[in-house]
């Protein structure tokens, strides 16, 4: 995992998204898709200063995905401040993602 993505968990999450405007990935190690996100995802960390980007593993961390309807990986959902104001299902661009977050700015 690269620094400019943030490893959250269940008990994390609800800080870790709750100020300011967050991208979460929800993400499982078995699936292809979320796989080929993990490059672009930490890409998407390295250019966006005014967004903290996060990856929840929903093999180990089942509550929030549940708490946020998450029903199909990879799910990328945008918060801000705690709210969702967005969201996306399935392998995306980077650039339909970095638009999704200028759009919540």
């Amino acid at each position: 995992m690269s620094e400019n993505v943030k490893e959250i968990t269940d008990s994390d999450f609800d800080v870790t998204v709750k100020s300011g405007l967050v991208m979460v990935d929800f993400w499982a190690p078995w699936c292809g898709p979320c796989q080929m996100m993990t490059p672009v995802v930490e890409a998407i960390g390295g250019k966006v200063d005014y967004a903290t980007v996060c990856k929840i593993n929903v093999d180990d961390h089942n509550q929030a995905a549940a708490q946020n309807g998450v029903q199909s990986i990879p799910t990328f959902v945008f918060f801000k401040d705690g709210k969702e104001v967005g969201r996306m299902i399935g392998a995306q661009s980077e650039d339909a993602i970095i638009a999704e977050l200028e759009k919540n700015k």
